[in-house]
């Protein structure tokens, strides 16, 4: 920066002080990022007059930074050293972890009211989501690793309807993988349920999980039967856990989503975190929780390795499909169906021999 002829001056032989950031040594290139906007002005090329005989050093001399003190431009600069804070150095921000997560939330082309009041619950509880529109194939589900990429989200939740009755929930990781495929029952929304609680939208959750999810890592007998379920928790804590770096959030913390284990299936309940003082003692709050909804129950059926397939991790031999469930009842209904058919027929033959007498001997007679 240069100065103006028209300026002024400054007095020579004034003290100035300097504030930059320790770093544990005295000189380098943290002794340049210290400098204030206007000692960077005065360090910088100037140009004086002609008829000015003195001309001042042209940069710093770096040897003299170790120094309490030093002279530049006839001008002593004191440095006052300040602790260097976390953030300062390059390595420090490099070894920062941010929490990026993004949800992307869509479904399948035929999806009934209730399902999609459910996905309009979960969207307003992720602030960190993004809604698109429904999918048309069923079978290509390739295509949402790419839609995931369009809208910058590397988590999705695909919910896709079968026969207008049946809901499967996709949770997955873009683009590489791993991916859950669950089958939703039990399915109350927020409307349906009219519960007395409500939470600031935009608010993040505190996550609540069953101590079941961590019997795989704690008790070794159990690695088998529960080794999927710290996958499952995992999976689950980017999906719903709200980051700090998303825009659309609010600095509050009001409500708990709670994934409970029970008969081998995971249940989902949200609650509101109600604070109120203490009567006994004024000094305490009493919290208590009450349910906002939505209520729904999640039974795993796959583990995959990749996004939306892939090779198989985990399967759960216990599932059973619902179109094999209907198949049992309807043959039930048949199998009741072809017993009274089979009743209405001996009670006819019974009838028919029955309506026919015994010969008379003596008919013959007369």
């Amino acid at each position: 920066m240069k100065y103006s002829e028209k300026k002024e001056e400054s007095p020579r032989n004034t003290k100035k002080e300097l504030i930059f950031a320790d770093d544990g040594g005295g000189g380098g290139d943290s002794g340049d990022e210290g400098f204030d906007s206007e000692d960077e002005d005065d360090c910088s090329e100037s140009e004086y007059d002609s008829n000015d005989e003195q001309k001042p050093e042209k940069s710093v001399n770096v040897s003299q930074m170790g120094k309490k003190s030093f002279l530049f431009n006839n001008t002593e600069i004191n440095m006052i050293r300040k602790p260097a804070s976390k953030g300062d150095t390059k390595s420090d921000k490099k070894n920062l972890i941010k929490n990026r997560q993004r949800m992307l939330i869509l479904s399948s082309r035929g999806i009934i009211h209730r399902y999609r009041h459910l996905m309009n619950d979960l969207n307003l509880l992720m602030p960190h989501s993004k809604k698109e529109s429904k999918l048309d194939t069923k079978s290509k589900l390739y295509v949402l690793n790419e839609l995931a990429e369009l809208n910058n989200c590397n988590n999705a939740i695909f919910f896709e309807v079968r026969k207008h009755q049946d809901l499967y929930l996709w949770l997955a990781k873009t683009p590489n993988g791993p991916s859950i495929k669950f089958h939703v029952q039990n399915v109350h929304t927020m409307d349906e349920l009219k519960m007395t609680g409500n939470c600031l939208k935009g608010s993040r959750p505190i996550l609540s999980f069953d101590n079941a999810f961590e019997l795989a890592l704690q008790d070794p007998n159990a690695r088998e039967e529960y080794a999927h379920l710290p996958l499952i928790k995992e999976l689950l804590i980017h999906a719903f856990a709200t980051p700090k770096t998303s825009r659309k959030i609010k600095p509050f913390i009001d409500h708990v989503m709670l994934f409970s284990l029970c008969d081998g299936r995971i249940w989902y309940r949200n609650y509101q975190i109600i604070e109120k003082d203490s009567i006994a003692n004024p000094k305490e709050k009493d919290i208590s929780l009450v349910e906002i909804g939505p209520r729904f129950v999640l039974n795993v059926i796959r583990i995959f390795d990749g996004a939306f397939g892939g090779r198989t991790l985990f399967e759960n031999q216990d599932f059973i499909s619902p179109n094999s469930i209907r198949r049992e009842q309807r043959l039930s209904k048949s199998d009741s169906y072809i017993k009274r058919t089979d009743q209405s027929k001996v009670r006819n033959e019974r009838m028919k021999d029955a309506s026919q007498l015994p010969e008379d001997p003596t008919d013959f007679v007369f």
